[in-house]
């Protein structure tokens, strides 16, 4: 789905998203590995932050309907996440399209014998304040409670247009234009965020062309650049050499990566595996 992708580029702002959703003042903001032992659970999206105190689990919802119910799957989450870190896990669900389904106003888990708590966000009864003044909130920000549609997505391009860095601009214009699909016609969407920058967007074209292996090679790169600096030339080769399911699959495992040591190492696995 082009709303995960776009999603798992939101992760490269941890800080604030911990921020948003945190009571207190979150400190040391890492991003861990997005599957956990025993069998992976499919969800639309799923990130986990750790803080010095705590972990704070993620879950972006597009529907309310899933298998295993979103209840059940936090409560599994939660015992798998408790049990590899032993620290404190706050859980927040955020589910981005409007339903009236109940699931999206079920806050708990409950068994013959077992009670489970978890936070709920529905982005259509947010303020949107607090996102159209955060860049990583942004694109969220047309999801969000609203009498006048054209007048926030006015607003949404307005503030866009004032993020100074080129690049940052055009990717978070590209994953507004995605969001905003959720809940708007394109007509509408277009006649407000400007088509030739979300085309200009790396991200927009990757998530549009995911099977697409130039796309992946570019969002792979710009991931490694972002996290260790300018990434060697012979690994950049390396990299490009890696077929997509590899491509794909190295975008899961840098998330895991502490240093370019950690890359290389992983190609070295590749190299011998083929």
């Amino acid at each position: 789905m082009s709303y995960d992708n776009t999603a798992k580029y939101l992760a490269v702002y941890p800080d604030e998203f911990a921020k948003w959703l945190l009571t207190s003042e979150p400190q040391e903001v890492t991003v861990l590995k997005t599957e956990l032992f025993l069998e992976p659970i499919r969800a639309d999206f799923v990130t986990f932050l750790q803080t010095t105190n705590r972990i704070l689990h993620i879950e972006f919802q597009t529907l309310a309907t899933s298998n295993p119910p979103i209840p059940l799957r936090i409560l599994d989450y939660y015992v798998r996440l408790t049990r590899q870190y032993r620290k404190p896990v706050t859980q927040v669900v955020i589910f981005l399209q409007q339903t009236s389904d109940e699931l999206a106003f079920t806050e708990e888990y409950t068994g013959e014998q077992t009670t489970h708590r978890y936070r709920v966000i529905r982005l259509w009864e947010q303020d949107s304040a607090l996102f159209l003044n955060n860049p990583a909130l942004l694109p969220l920000a047309p999801l969000t409670r609203t009498d006048s549609p054209a007048a926030l997505l006015s607003q949404v391009a307005q503030n866009v247009a004032k993020i100074s860095n080129r690049d940052e601009r055009q990717n978070i214009a590209g994953c507004t234009e995605i969001f905003a699909g959720l809940r708007f016609e394109k007509d509408l969407i277009r006649q407000f965020l400007r088509e030739d920058i979300m085309q200009e967007s790396v991200i927009y074209q990757d998530i549009l062309q995911k099977g697409n292996k130039q796309g992946e090679e570019r969002l792979i790169l710009r991931q490694l650049n972002r996290r260790f600096g300018e990434i060697d030339s012979s690994n950049i080769e390396r990299v490009r050499v890696l077929s997509v399911e590899q491509l794909e699959t190295l975008g899961e495992a840098l998330l895991d990566f502490s240093s370019v040591d950690d890359l290389i190492v992983w190609l070295d696995q590749q190299s011998n595996n083929y």
